[in-house]
């Protein structure tokens, strides 16, 4: 008689040593909040520390904690406005996060959030918009949707 031999191919242990490990990015590397994710956009931050009385223009997403007395333009990218963050200016941006307080008109083709603890105090021109509980807002909002198609 004949034996029909199985081979039946095992699964090779791994080790908890060999399990792949999450990407190391060098420190000079711009990193992506998502793992996977799209390549990360360019982005800058202005500390609590620091003081521009004057125009802001970029070409990447902002974090500002600091203070500003001048127009930001920041068009088709990001501005977050740190809780320790006090600018008194016109903007004009993709999306504004505000976690502080902002006095002057807001611009954006995205969407404008007020958090908890934000303040803003002026006209809001945008997309859409999100007010959270506890957030400050006085002026008028003018929602445009397609304002967000049109930025694609």
């Amino acid at each position: 008689m004949w034996s029909k031999q199985q081979t039946v191919a095992e699964p090779p242990a791994v080790s908890p040593s060999q399990a792949p490990a999450s990407p190391v990015v060098p420190f000079n590397q711009p990193s992506s909040g998502k793992l996977g994710g799209a390549p990360a956009r360019g982005s800058a931050r202005l500390g609590a520390s620091i003081q521009i009385k004057g125009q802001v223009t970029g070409t990447e997403d902002l974090q500002i904690d600091g203070i500003v007395d001048g127009p930001i333009s920041l068009k088709g990218h990001e501005l977050t406005v740190g809780s320790t963050a006090q600018l008194t200016s016109e903007i004009h941006a993709g999306e504004v996060i505000a976690y502080g307080k902002v006095v002057g008109n807001i611009h954006a083709r995205g969407r404008v959030d007020i958090k908890k603890d934000g303040s803003i105090i002026g006209d809001i021109d945008s997309a859409r918009i999100s007010i959270e509980d506890g957030a400050h807002f006085k002026g008028r909002i003018e929602i445009d949707p397609a304002k967000s198609q049109s930025a694609s």
